[in-house]
């Protein structure tokens, strides 16, 4: 398989009696053509079928400027309207570039901002919460000593409690036992 080349072919244009004309003087429009030959088959021809494409070319045409006498002018001092418009078309792309280009990084630039002041306020709010739980932590330590403390004291309101229970428990009891005393006794007062 031969290589692929790149061939770029400016061809000259033709004076009025058909030869090319080569004088910096006397050239016609200018064109310039791009061919990029597709692989070669295993015959050494350029394959061509169905499904495959040939060469891809693209063609320029730049006419150049017709001096006095009707003729192009193309000489090395001269630059014609043409070719001022072609460096204003070309001066106005770049300046359109740099501004689309400019802008991007401006927005690229402001988003870099934002997600610094986002991380910062991230920090910050990770930083209280952090403080805040430190602090709870402390608290429940606190809590927790203090219950320890107390334990023995509510052991204590625990036993009371309990004594207060039998203690109301025998109260009932001395309650009961004494209505019955009185009933019999109400009992023996009538008899």
């Amino acid at each position: 398989m031969a290589e692929a080349e790149d061939q770029a072919v400016v061809p000259q244009a033709e004076g009025d009696d058909g030869e090319a004309s080569a004088s910096a003087g006397e050239s016609g429009p200018v064109s310039a053509q791009a061919v990029v030959p597709q692989a070669e088959g295993d015959d050494g021809e350029a394959s061509a079928s169905a499904g495959e494409s040939g060469p891809v070319s693209a063609q320029v045409v730049v006419p150049q400027a017709e001096g006095g006498d009707g003729e192009a002018s193309a000489s090395a001092g001269e630059s014609g309207p043409v070719s001022a418009q072609v460096h204003d078309l070309c001066q106005n792309m770049f300046e359109k570039t740099t501004e689309y280009l400019q802008g991007e990084l401006l927005s690229t630039s402001e988003e870099y901002l934002l997600l610094e002041k986002l991380n910062k306020l991230t920090t910050a709010k990770y930083s209280n919460m952090s403080s805040l739980s430190k602090d709870l932590t402390v608290m429940m330590d606190e809590l927790n000593e203090k219950y320890h403390n107390l334990q023995p004291y509510l052991e204590q309101i625990d036993q009371l409690d309990d004594s207060v229970g039998s203690l109301e428990k025998a109260a009932y009891q001395l309650d009961s036992y004494s209505k019955k005393l009185e009933a019999k006794l109400r009992q023996l007062d009538r008899r």
